[in-house]
């Protein structure tokens, strides 16, 4: 496509598009650190988390947009918490990651366990309510 003063040319070149998600503030580079959404119903600006991926109807926020947000007039501004950094894995998630990869690691034992053969299905589990896939719904023993 041409104009009149010629070929249209990109105004950023595609080698210099960064992955990293900036400010939606004109005019701002910095990198976003929070996701603002408007919930019109409730006339609510909620701030929170970087959202996994960005939406049409949301605003990513630098660090100093997402401190200086004002809703209009009448409008609630709800703060979730903000995360400066990605700390990772907590120590519950790799907990539950390393008992998981014991409970795959030894299955011989848990059918000897429950009274089964290593060919055969393990008894269920008494506290056991329900099952979807890999996922089990299970009644606190206090019940």
């Amino acid at each position: 496509m041409e104009s009149r003063r010629g070929p249209l040319k990109s105004a950023v070149p595609s080698n210099l598009v960064s992955p990293v998600r900036r400010c939606s503030r004109t005019a701002c580079g910095r990198p976003a650190v929070a996701t603002l959404t408007y919930v019109y119903a409730d006339s609510t600006a909620v701030l929170g988390p970087l959202a996994t991926y960005a939406e049409p109807h949301c605003y990513d926020l630098c660090a100093e947009h997402s401190e200086r947000l004002t809703a209009p007039r009448g409008w609630e501004v709800v703060r979730l918490a903000v995360e400066d950094r990605d700390s990772g894995p907590s120590s519950d998630d790799l907990e539950a990651l390393a008992n998981a990869v014991r409970e795959a690691a030894r299955p011989q034992e848990r059918a000897e366990a429950t009274g089964g053969s290593p060919g055969r299905a393990p008894a269920p589990d008494p506290l056991e309510v329900a099952r979807r896939g890999h996922l089990r719904v299970l009644r606190s023993p206090d019940s």
